[in-house]
């Protein structure tokens, strides 16, 4: 089971872009979260292929389940 905490910005061309993050500490921290996406937008730490990172849209706990089935080959 992958867990994996996503960034969800807006550039300024009004894209969206998305952070992603492996593993990530539990449980979240929603106030901690936002305030790493204020520092990251007013620092201009990351930027898009359009443009720098202006708005915060989100932040999401995605969880993957991967099972494997045995087949005959």
């Amino acid at each position: 089971m992958a867990k994996r905490l996503e960034l969800l910005f807006t550039d300024t061309l009004k894209g969206n872009v998305t952070i992603g993050l492996d593993d990530p500490i539990e449980p979240v921290d929603a106030a901690a979260i936002s305030s790493a996406m204020d520092i990251i937008i007013a620092q201009g730490a990351l930027t898009s292929a359009k443009g720098d990172l202006v708005a915060k849209r989100g932040a999401r706990l995605v969880e993957r389940n991967v099972e494997t089935i045995e087949i005959d080959v």
